[in-house]
Formats: C-alpha cells, structure tokens, sequence
C-alpha cells in the first residue's frame, strides 16, 4: 500500500492540473504558444544544423504565416495539409496557421503515390504546403489529387534542394511570406475556435492498409505535451533531442509541446541516425530525448565507443523498448532514467512507468482512478469474450487481454477522451459499448497487455500480430524477445504464415544478422528449444538484408506474411525447422512443396 500511496503523491500535483482542462475552453494552443513567446522571446526555442531560433524568431515567423493564410481566405475549420521534413519551418508553419483555427494534416513524408493522394483527400485540404525536399514525393500522387488542389512551395534553405524548380501551377511560398507582417495577428481572427477543436489531422502509421487520419485537438497536444514535460522533469533551461518525425504525434506533439509548454529548447534532426546520434546529443548538450518503436536496438546495435557514457542526459521517455533492450541499453549508454509508456495517438488509456520497472509500461496507483480495464479476448474468434449477459470478461492477474479505455459520459472532459478520425465509419468501429453494463461506451485499443499482481501492466502484442498453432496463443512480440537473445541478431521481425492443410498460423521469423555473423542453424536451434515451447519455436526463418520499418520505427509484417516461405517469391535464404536434425535447414523448392502436400510433417 506505501508505494502505491508514495506513487500517487509522486504524479497528482503534475497531472491533476492537467486533466482539469475542458474540451470547452477557449484558450487555445495558439494562445498557449503566444503566452509561451512573452515570457521568454530570447530564449532559444530550436536547433537545427548548426543555426539557432529563439522563440521571438519562431513567433515572427509563425506569423508572417497566419497572415498570408488569412489573405487566402483560410479560416477556423478549413484544412491545409503539409508535407514536409524536420526544420523549423515545420513549426512555424503550423502554428502561424493555428493562429487562425485552421487545422493542419501532417503528412509522412515518406508516403507517395496513392497512398498519400489518399491522406490528403482524406482530409479534404484545400491547399497542401510542401517542403521543396518533398516534392518528387508529391509528384508521384498528383495523378490522383484533385486538380484544383493549391500547391505552395517552401524551399529548403539548408541544403541542395535550395534550387528546386516549382512544379507547374505551383505557387512560392517564400515569396508570399517576404513581406508579411511579423505580428500577432488579431485573436479575433480564432474568436470561434475552443480547446475541443480539431489542432491536427495525424495519420497511423500505416502498418496495415492506408493510413488513417486521426483527429488531434488543441486541448490534446496541450494534455500530450504537459503531460511529456512532467513525464521527464523538463524545464525551461533543458534540452530536449528530436530525432524522431514531426508528422507523428511522438516527436511533434509529446517532444515538441514539451518543449514549447515549459520555454525548453529543442534540439531537432532532420531524420534519425544512429551513427550520429551521441555525437549529436553531446554537441547539443541535450538532457533529454524520446525513443520509439525499435529505435534504442539501433542504437545498441551500433559498435561501442569509449564515448558511450560522455552526454548530459538525465531521462528519456518513449514506448516500445522490449525488456530484452532495456538493461543493456540502460547500462551500456549509462541512462539515469527510463521513463516507458503506452498509449497512442488516439488512444485514450495512457499508462506511463514512473518506477524503472523494467518490461513493463507502468501502472496506476490505483484502479478506481484508472479508465484502463483488460477484457478477454478469443485469439481465434477474434473478438472480446462475452459472458451469459452479453458483457465483457475483465482479466485476472497474469492473463492476456485487450486494453480498453473507458470513455468519459462527458465530452468535455479530457481524461478519456476519444477524439476520432476524419472517417466516421472507422471511428465507430473503434468504439465498443455495453462493455461492463448496458450503455457504457469503451475505446477500443487493438493492443494485447497483461497486468501483474501489483499493477504493473507489459504489453503483448497487437491483435493481429498474435497468432494461434497448435491450439496456443503465439505473441510475436514475446517470440521475438527470445530470439533476440541468440547472438549475432541485429533485428528479429516475427509474423504468423499460413501453412497449407493445418489450421493458424505457423510462426516464421525475418532475422537480419549483425555484420559478420553467419546463420548456424543448429545452434539457433539449440537456442530456440531452451528459449521457447515447442509450438512457439518458428517454424521458418528468413535471413533479411535489408529490414523494412515504419517512419516511426514500427516493423513491417504485411509484405513478409504474404510472401510467407514459398522460395519462388523470396530470394532472401530461407530455412526450415527440422526436428529430425536438430537444426533448421535449407528450405528448397522441392522441400517446400513436401510441406505444402503434406508429406512433410510441421
């Protein structure tokens, strides 16, 4: 009870004010920023290759924004989407257009051609302003993009794209800001505009299918940000690293609102190297960062160097890191604190480990105060259990379940609130009710986590990633831990195949060897069998050279599960499980289509 009760008194003074905030305010981010920029107009706001912004410099130039904006007629509720990379023109751009309501779609830029033909249309964006480093990107979409889309072109000052010719009927954006004014537009101009209103359209990361956008309120990035800068500590005299992407909620709104809420500089990278990565942490004088996905194994998997331990940080915060990283990477980077979360950008049921409990993505002090519940879930029906009375079946202790966040009977409030996409029909379908009693209505988070006796919960997998063989639960997540441990793996991706004449699906891993190593398949079978049971043990590995990742570094399974092992489709070397031997072989064509016939054994 003491350490629940030391918890609680840890996180309530920096979180109650927090969720005291209401959808129905009318101070807005764009005020939030303003107010930020009086306090300290010299304080260095962003640093970006070697130059230096201070938060008067971002505000004038935010400005120039909204003011060219309003000439274009834009207005509260309009769409501009844009498409850009890591710069502080990024920022400027979309706060400048904040300052009058209008929403901004944040495109990945790694997206093109139909798919981000698709993320613009999705957000029905009357203009799209386009970073001149992107715009052979946008290129490749404008067959599907329609006609009477505006194009506005900022150039890249900071590199070759500096040149770039503007594509036909494209408009130059640096040309109609040059004599903007650099002040703060009238707050008349918002009068109309409450913290509940759309801030951002942010899309998922495309894992599966298209992307889709998600709605992301002022009131939202204000919650995420406070809630990043009181996760770490961060204070006005830090330095908070970025080299995580603008487009997603992680490094746009988590690091960036952190840094904007508390007055913090904010050291950004145009994209994530782990080569360069310490260097550029040392040379900023960073105290914090964020991580996501399977950022820190990049970074563990990087040769030592006798500086590893030379840098000024004093806490990162992210979610993704598995336990078999965390000590290693803790140890070796000499990384004071570790603040692991779970949630996502729609999510409404974060939980954040403010207590280094390694594995694990935190708890609440206690449940009355959490809106965090796990249900049952049939694997194989692929949907929660439901009892006599057509109600959910909350978890025990130690069993696996998918995560629910209750949503608020008020949509004023902002704990728990379920802010949607752009499309209705994806919004209801994240939406589960008559949940715990007739009525409730509960959001659906398509994540698998268990739950200790203590309250800790650990995330499992997503549903979709778990698999079933053999008449048992497979999480790839935990399967991918195991493998990870067997030396020479500098990236373990595992997915479940389907296998011709047997019901689930067999697990296969995509492994990409450190440099130097060659694959044994007797010792990885060696280490399989003391690591995992038998019907969890892969049934195939595929030996990867190059390793496919999301822009947020998220793995990608949908190419490899449908290409699955047949070696008329792969040509990366690929092997089988072979009990007989005690080893994973060679999977020929011939061998190969004795599984698909049946005549051998799995």
């Amino acid at each position: 009870m003491l350490d629940r009760l030391a918890l609680l008194a840890r996180i309530a003074p920096g979180l109650a004010p927090i969720l005291r905030e209401r959808a129905s305010s009318t101070t807005t981010l764009a005020d939030r920023f303003e107010d930020r920029v009086r306090k300290g107009p010299d304080q260095t706001a962003v640093v970006f290759e070697g130059a230096r912004r201070t938060y008067g410099e971002w505000n004038a130039a935010a400005n120039r924004t909204a003011h060219w904006a309003a000439a274009q007629g834009l207005r509260t509720g309009d769409v501009v989407a844009l498409l850009m990379e890591n710069r502080p023109e990024f920022l400027a751009t979309w706060t400048g257009l904040a300052k009058l309501g209008v929403t901004i779609a944040l495109l990945n830029t790694n997206l093109t051609g139909r798919a981000l033909a698709h993320a613009i249309t999705a957000a029905k964006a009357r203009h799209v302003v386009v970073g001149s480093e992107c715009l052979e990107g946008l290129a490749s979409a404008q067959a599907e993009l329609d006609p009477g889309l505006e194009i506005w072109v900022m150039r890249d000052p900071y590199g070759g794209a500096r040149k770039a010719q503007l594509p036909r009927g494209a408009e130059d954006l640096d040309a109609a800001l040059a004599d903007r004014s650099p002040a703060d537009p009238d707050r008349s101009l918002r009068s109309a505009l409450r913290a509940g209103d759309d801030l951002f359209y942010i899309y998922t990361s495309g894992t599966t299918g298209l992307p889709k956008a998600a709605r992301f309120s002022h009131l939202r990035f204000y919650v995420t940000g406070a809630t990043g800068a009181f996760a770490v500590g961060l204070k006005r005299t830090d330095v908070h690293y970025c080299a995580l992407p603008l487009y997603h909620s992680a490094g746009g709104v988590m690091q960036a609102g952190a840094a904007l809420l508390t007055g913090a500089t904010l050291a950004l990278r145009r994209k994530f190297s782990a080569s360069a990565f310490w260097d550029d942490v040392r040379e900023a004088d960073a105290t914090h960062f964020q991580y996501i996905g399977e950022f820190c194994r990049y970074l563990l998997n990087q040769p030592p160097r006798r500086h590893d331990k030379e840098h000024r940080i004093r806490a990162i915060v992210g979610n993704g890191l598995r336990a078999d990283v965390w000590a290693p990477f803790q140890e070796r980077f000499a990384i004071p604190r570790i603040v692991e979360f779970y949630g996502a950008t729609e999510g409404n049921a974060p939980i954040m480990n403010f207590e280094n409990k390694v594995g694990s993505v935190g708890r609440y002090p206690f449940k009355a105060i959490s809106n965090a519940r796990l249900v049952r879930y049939d694997v194989e029906a692929d949907a929660p259990v439901r009892n006599a009375r057509g109600l959910c079946v909350e978890c025990k202790p130690g069993e696996v379940g998918e995560l629910l966040g209750r949503m608020p009977e008020r949509a004023d409030d902002a704990r728990g609130r379920f802010e949607g996409y752009t499309s209705k029909e994806a919004t209801d379908g994240k939406i589960m009710r008559n949940v715990f009693k007739p009525g409730d209505a509960w959001f659906r988070s398509g994540d698998l986590l268990r739950q200790d006796a203590q309250g800790f919960f650990y995330f499992v997998d997503r549903i979709g990633d778990t698999y079933r063989w053999k008449g048992e639960n497979v999480s790839t997540q935990e399967v991918a831990e195991a493998l990870a441990a067997h030396p020479g793996l500098a990236m373990v991706n595992v997915y479940g195949v389907r296998v011709e004449g047997h019901d689930g699906r067999a697990g296969m891993a995509a492994l990409q060897l450190a440099p130097g190593e060659s694959f044994d398949g007797k010792r990885f079978f060696a280490h399989v069998d003391g690591a995992l049971p038998r019907y969890a043990a892969p049934l195939f590995v595929r030996l990867l050279v190059d390793v496919e990742m999301t822009g947020t570094f998220k793995l990608r399974k949908v190419t490899l599960q449908e290409e699955g092992f047949d070696p008329a489709r792969v040509s990366d070397p690929l092997y089988f499980r072979d009990d007989a031997a005690g080893a994973y072989v060679a999977l020929t064509r011939g061998l190969a289509a004795a599984i698909a016939s049946g005549e051998q054994r799995v």
